[in-house]
């Protein structure tokens, strides 16, 4: 069976209760659509952590390498890469005790939905969680 998104109302309380995200393939370039969603997010008052092996900062925060080199809590991990590459991210977020992992619009991957399912992570799929944070009318913090 494939997954289905949890419904808004979980949605929104995820959005709600979390502090921390890291952003997986965020990019210093402002023509990515990880950049704008950053600086959405951080706009909103959450604190957000680009992960990226190729830069080292992304809108004046330090990136890191893994998620794993992260050192501290982590509510979201929200993924802006190819499906086939959402595996080892998910085995990752799982590690670091992430509670959601959100794969962003237009990347689904049932094997990686079904990890982190079981782990005990909570997936999105194919879902900006930009447009989600504005569609659920999600106060800043």
């Amino acid at each position: 069976m494939p997954h289905a998104n949890p419904p808004d109302e979980t949605l929104r309380r995820i959005l709600l209760e979390a502090r921390t995200i890291a952003i997986v393939g965020a990019s210093s370039n402002p023509e990515k659509p990880s950049h704008g969603i950053m600086k959405q997010l951080l706009a909103a008052g959450y604190d957000v952590i680009p992960v990226n092996p190729r830069e080292s900062a992304v809108l004046g925060r330090t990136a890191v390498a893994t998620l794993a080199a992260i050192g501290r809590p982590v509510d979201i991990v929200d993924v802006f890469r190819k499906a086939e590459d959402t595996l080892p991210i998910a085995t990752d977020a799982i590690a670091i005790g992430a509670k959601v992992l959100w794969l962003q619009q237009g990347i689904r991957n049932e094997e990686t939905a079904t990890r982190a399912t079981i782990a005990g992570l909570t997936v999105v799929m194919d879902r900006c969680i930009g447009a989600t944070h504005r569609a659920l009318h999600i106060p800043r913090r």
